[in-house]
């Protein structure tokens, strides 16, 4: 039987988290580094980045970067494969969502929203599959939502990515899970980062959305700490094409 420590011990192993200037994606390459891994964190804000990097030391890089720009992927893919060799872990945690109503949803934003929620982590993963075959391990962990199974007003592009990540993570599940990569996905519910200021900074709203859940409160970004480290980890490993639901019970209810 493995140690439970060793379980969760990361070390010697090299993670990439998109959008890690901020939220849950920030969050999340912290908890990988905590973890005993190098951590290369890619946005597009560099100031945050190396806010970030500086604040973690040795064990984090970052590049300043769109993943949602496909053109520029194989670049970007060099770029943070250059500071601790090629990725064993993807964290797509980089997302955006317009809240536009249906009746007012424009082309451009339904266009960028699905660039950046939904391609950008199939195109990433793919271009970073081959490194991780030959080593026979790797994890991706998508970013999934509670608009995955749930309609939200103004969340229509939004939502259509999330459902489709869902159905991306068993697809990729599916692909390359035979070659010991798995992938799952984390389905927040309420938490306090920038995509969620419009939420948080309506107090009544937010103590609704609280009492909606079975927990009674809304998240905090140490609640995401386990399961990121769970569905990168060894601990995992038998498990793939699964959307964790972090939301407090919000959809038990």
């Amino acid at each position: 039987m493995a140690e439970p420590a060793r379980l969760f011990d990361l070390s010697g192993r090299v993670a990439c988290v998109t959008g890690a200037s901020s939220g849950l994606g920030q969050r999340a390459a912290d908890v990988l580094v905590a973890a005993g891994a190098k951590v290369v964190g890619v946005a597009r804000r560099e100031a945050p980045l190396a806010e970030w990097a500086g604040r973690v030391g040795g064990a984090a890089a970052y590049v300043v970067g769109d993943v949602a720009e496909r053109e520029g992927l194989p670049g970007l893919v060099a770029e943070l494969s250059a500071p601790f060799g090629a990725p064993d872990i993807v964290v797509h945690a980089a997302g955006v969502n317009t809240r536009e109503a249906a009746d007012d949803v424009t082309a451009e934003g339904w266009d960028a929203t699905l660039a950046l929620n939904l391609s950008a982590p199939f195109f990433l993963s793919q271009a970073l599959v081959p490194a991780m075959k030959a080593k026979g391990w790797g994890r991706i962990v998508n970013f999934a939502s509670l608009q995955t199974t749930r309609a939200f007003p103004g969340g229509i592009a939004y939502g259509a990515t999330k459902g489709g990540i869902a159905q991306l993570t068993r697809a990729m599940a599916e692909a390359w899970s035979g070659h010991g990569i798995t992938a799952n996905a984390i389905g927040p519910g309420f938490f306090p980062t920038e995509l969620t200021q419009a939420v948080f900074g309506d107090t009544a709203r937010a103590a609704r959305n609280a009492a909606q859940t079975c927990i009674g409160r809304n998240g905090r970004l140490e609640d995401i700490d386990g399961p990121v480290l769970f569905l990168c980890s060894d601990a995992s490993a038998y498990v793939t094409g699964q959307v964790l639901m972090v939301d407090g019970g919000f959809t038990a209810k």
